[in-house]
């Protein structure tokens, strides 16, 4: 498939691929250059853990944490 850069930089993605990936209107996309490629991923659309890694702050080590929660 191919698309053509508008003077604006603008890109159409692809129906076929827009359908396939669940692209709609609002979709946010990160882009990276990789080499000679363009990748693009869709924000939110990766590994949940990796969404939320770092935002919780532990006071306690997560054995005991577990322990404690988990009543034993």
């Amino acid at each position: 498939m191919k698309a053509i850069v508008s003077e604006k930089g603008q890109v159409t993605i692809p129906k076929a691929v827009r359908t396939k990936l669940g692209l709609r209107p609002g979709t946010v996309l990160e882009f990276e250059a990789d080499g000679g490629r363009l990748v693009a991923r869709k924000k939110g659309g990766g590994d949940a853990i990796d969404e939320v890694y770092g935002s919780m702050r532990m006071d306690e080590p997560v054995d005991a944490y577990l322990e404690r929660t988990r009543g034993r």
